[in-house]
């Protein structure tokens, strides 16, 4: 899975695994935007040490970073975190653009499920627009002062060709979803 890049009106826009520090920089910089400025969350809820064992998506507007997400990974499922965008970015389109970005990302993991939390109000948006349902039977999960959250799960549909035991070796050496692009040790042999 390469970087995507789409255009939605006059922007151009490119959604991406984060593979450098500058990439982290910027999709840690709009969740300070996002969760401290409109969400009120703490610094406690916003960064914790799950960030350094996560994949990170950044969505840019040209250059300017818009959009983030976190991915946590799990045996039997992918769990999405963190999910914020600029307010002046929060169309449905690129919502949607973001959000296949991420399940195919999971998907080509191996991985036929996603789960996420989110508040009622936003869990809305997740189950009309993205094609998630609530987790049966699951308590909601309070975060500090926040309304408390709903648990949601989406299946997804695994591709022939998704990373398995069965992938070729160089594939599994090479930058987390750069999967086609050969990695620098190939470059050298």
């Amino acid at each position: 899975m390469d970087d995507e890049k789409c255009s939605l009106g006059h922007n151009s826009i490119t959604i991406a695994v984060v593979k450098d520090a500058e990439q982290l920089a910027h999709a840690l910089a709009i969740r300070a935007i996002c969760m401290f400025e409109e969400a009120g969350l703490d610094i406690d809820q916003a960064f914790d040490g799950n960030d350094y064992q996560a994949t990170h998506i950044i969505v840019y507007s040209g250059k300017e970073p818009i959009g983030a997400a976190r991915v946590r990974w799990f045996r039997d499922f992918a769990e999405i975190e963190r999910t914020c965008f600029r307010k002046a970015y929060r169309d449905p389109r690129l919502l949607r653009q973001a959000a296949r970005f991420v399940f195919n990302h999971a998907a080509a993991k191996g991985y036929s499920t996603v789960i996420t939390h989110a508040e009622p109000k936003l869990a809305t948006l997740w189950k009309r627009m993205l094609g998630f349902r609530e987790i049966p039977d699951r308590p909601l999960l309070q975060a500090g002062n926040t309304p408390p959250y709903v648990g949601l799960i989406k299946e997804l549909e695994v591709p022939p060709d998704a990373i398995s035991l069965q992938s070729d070796p160089k594939v599994l050496f090479r930058i987390e979803g750069y999967w086609n692009v050969p990695g620098s040790f190939e470059k050298s042999a």
